[in-house]
């Protein structure tokens, strides 16, 4: 076997958790991280390990369940309990994504957001008092004009989006090596800027140990950044995707228990570029930036100024575009397939229904962010706000797969133990959450 077989054989083995990773690691999960870390330093580090550890096991569960099932988890469902009982999970997963896509979509409004400000900034100087009618009156004039650059941008995003669904014939292996190729700009892009902020390595093990956050803080707008923290890496709902992914890859029932590994591979990447992105911002901007003061991503930009100087602003923006690109196809491909497969009308991502209504999906997500920007909405609080709103449908989701792996132990494959374990401090985890986050929003 040459070299070049042995690394497409990897990339193959890992390919259905790195588009599990890709689609948890979107603009929403930076900028979550990149808060977080601001507002918490590392102290809050143990909250992601946690998470990425739980994700690492929701998914092997997922692939596991894709490969030794001859029914899709919506199908087992329609089968078990009726129809009406998978057409529930399949909205459900979908308002889930379209949560998550209308902060992907405010992620793209931030990193616009994050140019604007700099060059406004520059361009008044200090004694300019006396020309604060007219300064007041070009910012207003400017305003629709930026409302405008804005909801163009989302649009051609989407259009990209969308022409690729429908104009793309077969999905998974432009979408598999797409998502590798993005994972790979981000670990190597937040790595190098790791290395050139320097942070304390002590402090940053110290962040490992499970501590509550200083000071006691628990108000509810303390606790969204952590809940967002939460609920963009533990994602039950990507992790229940990984189903209908390995289906697709056309995983065999002994590729599965390789796959557990691959699984841990492919999530340990998207907790490594979290964790950077965190500690980054922790070195960068904690003590420096008051986190509500991050009101776009000009601020949260710092933490890339050791690297790329004045030009942090603009090269961040482009990595929220290129994060949110994933992001976009991912996890509406996510929503659309899975309310296919709950209606009745195919489990593919190549199926017809599942494509319309992945481009539902993409539509929702763009209309929800437009409203957020016609009303003047925060886009970074925005994204924090709506990813932790997700966790509130995951228990139902994270109960479904522990079934269906209990259910799975009555035949020819059973469910490995350690996973059914996993699957059910999971569902815990997500019920903790999701009373947490209706308590909060009471």
């Amino acid at each position: 076997m040459s070299a070049w077989q042995g690394v497409k054989g990897v990339g193959r083995a890992i390919g259905p958790a790195i588009i599990v990773a890709s689609i948890v690691l979107g603009p929403g999960s930076v900028l979550t991280s990149s808060k977080v870390g601001c507002q918490f330093g590392y102290s809050m580090l143990w909250v992601l390990a946690t998470a990425v550890l739980l994700m690492m096991g929701m998914t092997a569960l997922g692939a596991f369940l894709g490969a030794t099932t001859t029914r899709t988890p919506c199908q087992y469902l329609a089968d078990t309990l009726g129809r009406p009982a998978a057409v529930v999970i399949g909205v459900l997963v979908f308002l889930i994504v379209a949560c998550f896509q209308a902060g992907n979509n405010a992620a793209v409004i931030a990193s616009i957001d994050g140019l604007a400000p700099a060059r406004a900034s520059d361009a008044q100087p200090a004694d300019a008092s006396e020309d604060n009618a007219e300064t007041s009156e070009s910012t207003e004039e400017s305003a629709p004009a930026s409302h405008t650059t804005k909801l163009i941008s989302l649009l051609v995003l989407n259009a990209i989006a969308i022409v690729t669904v429908l104009g793309v014939r077969r999905l998974y292996r432009p979408l598999e090596l797409l998502m590798m190729g993005l994972v790979l700009m981000m670990l190597i892009g937040f790595g190098a800027n790791l290395l050139l902020v320097r942070p304390s390595v002590v402090e940053v093990f110290q962040g490992l140990v499970p501590s509550l956050p200083e000071g006691g803080d628990s108000a509810p707008q303390a606790l969204w950044p952590l809940l967002g923290l939460v609920a963009t890496t533990f994602s039950v709902a990507a992790a229940f995707y990984q189903c209908y992914l390995v289906r697709d890859k056309g995983w065999s029932v002994a590729e599965a228990r390789k796959g557990l590994g691959d699984s841990i591979v492919g999530i340990a990447l998207l907790g490594i570029i979290s964790a950077t992105i965190m500690i980054t911002s922790a070195a960068a901007l904690h003590g420096n930036v008051a986190p509500e003061q991050l009101n776009s991503t000009a601020e949260i930009a710092r933490q890339l100024e050791p690297l790329f100087g004045p030009f942090a602003s603009i090269l961040f923006s482009c990595g929220i575009f290129a994060a949110a690109f994933s992001g976009f196809l991912g996890n509406a491909l996510l929503g659309g397939t899975v309310l296919s497969d709950g209606l009745g009308w195919g489990s593919s991502v190549n199926d017809v229904w599942a494509k319309r209504l992945t481009v539902l999906a993409l539509v929702v997500g763009m209309a929800i962010a437009c409203y957020s920007t016609l009303a003047g909405k925060n886009s970074v609080n925005f994204i924090v706000f709506a990813q932790a709103l997700t966790v509130i449908g995951l228990p139902p989701l994270a109960a479904l797969m522990v079934w269906l792996g209990l259910s799975g132990s009555k035949q020819q494959r059973p469910v490995p133990i350690v996973l059914l374990v996993v699957g059910a401090i999971g569902l815990c985890v997500t019920l903790v959450l999701a009373a947490r986050t209706l308590i909060n929003l009471l």
